[in-house]
């Protein structure tokens, strides 16, 4: 499955830190799927900084979208 390609299945998504100072995704979906993923500290901040960006190409997308199209 691509990033770009929708999909039906339902998740839910905790975020938080271990007692082992790490700090992990947990992600639940349906079919009893569980998916923990840890990362350091550094590499979380590293994700953050991906969705930051991500949303910001998703938001001009977005206003891009909503413009009329000069022709």
């Amino acid at each position: 499955m691509g990033i770009n390609k929708q999909s039906d299945i339902a998740a839910n998504i905790q975020i938080g830190p271990t007692d082992a100072g790490m700090v992990r995704i947990y992600i639940e979906a349906e079919g009893g799927v569980e998916l923990p993923l840890d990362f350091d500290p550094e590499e979380a901040e590293e994700i953050a900084e991906e969705l930051r960006a991500a949303a910001e190409a998703a938001r001009l997308m977005a206003s891009e979208g909503s413009k009329p199209k000069r022709r």
